[in-house]
C-alpha cells in the first residue's frame, strides 16, 4: 500500500512503508519518545568520524573490524523485532509543498481527515512497523506527534497526504 502526497505541491510523489525499513532515516520509536532528542550535524558528525578514522590508520594501519559479522547478525535482529518510525520532513520537503500552502490533511482508510498546520506536519513521525511487523491492519502507516503524546492512541490508517 502506497501513501499519496498531492495538491498544493510542486510534484505528486507515493511514499511505499514498505521500503523505509531499510532507510537510515528511520528512528527506533521504542526508545525515541524516553531519550532527550539533539539537533544532529550531518557534516559535522561525518567529518569527525573520518578525520577519527585517518588518524586511527595512521597510527595502527588499516585493519578491519574483526565483529563484523557479529555486528550485522545484531544489526538484522534489530530489524525483525523492532518497533519503527520514520520523520515526515524529508518527504514534505521533496514533493516542494508550495508557498501559498498552509495546511497538511491527512486521510484515513475510515474516510477521517486530520489537518495539522504545515509547520507541525514537518515535525510529525509515520509509524510503520510494530514488533518487526508492517502495519498492516489498520495501516500502512500511523501518525505520532513529535512529542508523542498521542503514542498510545495514534492516528491509524494513513492513506493519503493532501497539501492545501
Amino acid at each position: 500500500m502506497i501513501i499519496p502526497i498531492k495538491g498544493n505541491v510542486d510534484y505528486t510523489i507515493t511514499l511505499d512503508p514498505g521500503t523505509w525499513i531499510f532507510d537510515d532515516r528511520k528512528i527506533d520509536l521504542n526508545t525515541y519518545f524516553t531519550e532527550v532528542q539533539e539537533e544532529k550535524d550531518e557534516l559535522g558528525d561525518y567529518v569527525k568520524a573520518t578525520s577519527k578514522h585517518w588518524s586511527r590508520e595512521i597510527m595502527e594501519g588499516a585493519t578491519y573490524p574483526p565483529t563484523l559479522k557479529t555486528e550485522r547478525k545484531f544489526k538484522k535482529t534489530e530489524l525483525l523485532n523492532g518497533t519503527f518510525g520514520i520523520v515526515l520532513e524529508p518527504f514534505l520537503k521533496n514533493a516542494g509543498i508550495k508557498e501559498d500552502a498552509r495546511e497538511v490533511v491527512f486521510g484515513t482508510a475510515a474516510g477521517e481527515e486530520h489537518r495539522f498546520p504545515i509547520e507541525d506536519a514537518y515535525r510529525m513521525i509515520f509509524k510503520f512497523s510494530e514488533t518487526g511487523k508492517p502495519l498492516t491492519e489498520d495501516g500502512p502507516a500511523w501518525l505520532l506527534f513529535q512529542d508523542g503524546s498521542n503514542a498510545d492512541d495514534p492516528i491509524k490508517g494513513i492513506r493519503s497526504i493532501t497539501i492545501v
